[in-house]
Formats: C-alpha cells, sequence, structure tokens
C-alpha cells in the first residue's frame, strides 16, 4: 500500500501490508532488518534457530505495534525448512539473512569448516531462496527477495577463501535468478555490506591491528554500524526499488570502489 499523496512524485519506501520473512533475525543485521521492516509496516516472520532470541525480537516489535511471528528453525535442517515453509501462505519479502563466517588460511582450512559454510551460506541460502520464490510465485502477485552478499562477494582477502567463494555464489545466484523470475515480477537482489560492528564480528574488531587495518580498507574511514545496512534493505524491499534487479547494493563505505 502506497503512502505517497496524489500530486508527491517521491516513490513510497513504505511495505505496509506486506509479509516479509527475515532469516537468521536473532540478532546482529537481521534483528535490525526485522525491527526495520516492522517500522516500515511489513507483518514480519521472524525465522532464527535459536527461538529465545527470536521470540524477543518478535516481542519487540509487537510491543511497537507491529505484527510478528516467530519461527524456529534452523534453515541447514531440510527437513525442518520444509515443514516451516508449509506453513507460510503469503510471503512478499524475504531478507535471506542467515549465514556465517570463520575465517582460516586456505592451506589450513579443513572439511568440517567447509562444510559449515557451503551448508548455511550456499545451500540454506538457495534452499530458503527457492521456498520463498514458490510462495511468491504461486501468489502470482511478484515479491522481492533480498540476499546478504557481502565486500567479500566483490573481492578476495587472505583467510577468506571459503567465506568470499559463498558470497560469490549469492552474487551469481542473485543475477541469474533475477532474470529467470522477472517474468513473475518477483525481484532478486542483494544488499554487500563491509565489515559491520555485529556479534559475528565482535571478537575480532576487539583486536585492534585487525580493526585498523580493516578500517585502512574503507575509504570513509569507519566500520559499519548495523543501521547503515537498513535503509539499503528497505528500500531495497519497496516501492522505491520496484525497477531494481539482479544487482547488488554496497553498503561499504567504497571498499570495493578502487
Amino acid at each position: 500500500m502506497s503512502m505517497t499523496t496524489q500530486n508527491s512524485v517521491l516513490p513510497s519506501m513504505r511495505v505496509d501490508g506486506q509479509v516479509a520473512l527475515v532469516t537468521g533475525a536473532g540478532r546482529g543485521i537481521g534483528k535490525g532488518c526485522a525491527l526495520a521492516l516492522a517500522e516500515a509496516g511489513a507483518e514480519v516472520i521472524v525465522m532464527s534457530r535459536t527461538g529465545a532470541e527470536i521470540a524477543e525480537v518478535a516481542a519487540e516489535i509487537e510491543a511497537k505495534g507491529g505484527k510478528a511471528t516467530a519461527i524456529t528453525c534452523d534453515v541447514t535442517d531440510q527437513a525442518a525448512l520444509t515443514a516451516a515453509f508449509e506453513g507460510i501462505e503469503r510471503l512478499d519479502i524475504l531478507v535471506n539473512n542467515a549465514g556465517t563466517n570463520v575465517p582460516m588460511g586456505f592451506l589450513k582450512a579443513d572439511v568440517e569448516t567447509l562444510d559449515l559454510m557451503l551448508n548455511l551460506n550456499i545451500r540454506a541460502a538457495f534452499l530458503v531462496a527457492q521456498a520463498a520464490a514458490r510462495i511468491m510465485a504461486d501468489r502470482g502477485e511478484g515479491g522481492a527477495i533480498i540476499h546478504l552478499s557481502s565486500t567479500f562477494g566483490k573481492v578476495g582477502r587472505p583467510g577468506m577463501s571459503i567465506y568470499s567463494g559463498t558470497k560469490h555464489f549469492i552474487e551469481g545466484l542473485t543475477k541469474s535468478t533475477a532474470v529467470e523470475l522477472a517474468p513473475r515480477n518477483i525481484r532478486v537482489v542483494a544488499v554487500g555490506p563491509t565489515a559491520i560492528a555485529t556479534p559475528m564480528l565482535k571478537d575480532r574488531l576487539a583486536d585492534r591491528e585487525v580493526a585498523a587495518e580493516l578500517t585502512s580498507r574503507i575509504p570513509l574511514g569507519r566500520v559499519g554500524r548495523i543501521e547503515d545496512v537498513l535503509g539499503a534493505v528497505v528500500f531495497l524491499a519497496s516501492p522505491a526499488a520496484a525497477l531494481i534487479t539482479g544487482t547488488t547494493i554496497m553498503v561499504d563505505g567504497g571498499w570495493t570502489a578502487p
């Protein structure tokens, strides 16, 4: 539902009346996206394997007058994922956020770490997007799928071979599915954050040398905050982005510009 007036030329960034699903919504960027989409008018389904965390997020949304449903689901568990999506009748927006990063040198990388990131960052991300797209296609009213990519979906870095590889996969998935789903008016886009001060990155940022080196890569001169990502996500979900598909908005302070 658009909130623009009859004489307005500014497209709305509201998503009133729409249903949004955010994976990995218990903390960090996922939690921020859930709260932001609720503030923009969406009914939000918050999904995570940690039930206590998403219950708190759902309660926070409802305390602010929004509507939220918490679904506890480990997205790497295909049976659980299938069951969770069978209970969702309508979906207009997906924020495909669940993911992880375990920095590890290429020569030292072990199979367990490889499988962890491939299963969550690639396999689960694909299956979540596919399940969401099927709901959107069946309803026939279009939708928006927003993947969380990364600076490392565009560039490489020592110790990031697996993670960067998974995010390059997200970039390719975004482009190909955007073209395939365009006739159904389902837009597929991505957001590419730089290093963001989230719980996942807290320990690394506590190391002054690591924090200084990361910051030196960012022309704007600072590590990102969760709120830096939220405007891009809500914009891409909204009518204001109606002609945007198959591309990534970088929220990286200029890291990938040089």
